[in-house]
């Protein structure tokens, strides 16, 4: 069964890295406290969803350092 990529961050390419928002972003929850790169599948992208919405864990602050425009408020 092959896995098809969904979601694949680098956190070297978010503008909030090592600011608290990266604190307190999906990506550091999942991967320790120095995150560098989240790759998920369309299935554990939507369980995260889920889970995030519930308050369960934290939402995704990913904005990408050449987007600014799509800063994302929480």
């Amino acid at each position: 069964m092959k896995r098809s990529i969904e979601l694949s961050i680098s956190c070297s390419d978010c503008i909030r890295q090592s600011t608290p928002d990266c604190d307190d972003c999906l990506v550091s929850y999942v991967i320790g406290e120095t995150p560098d790169q989240l790759t998920m599948t369309g299935s554990e992208l939507a369980v995260a969803e889920l889970l995030s919405s519930e308050g369960l864990v934290p939402s995704l602050k990913f904005v990408e350092l050449r987007s600014t425009k799509d800063v994302r408020r929480d």
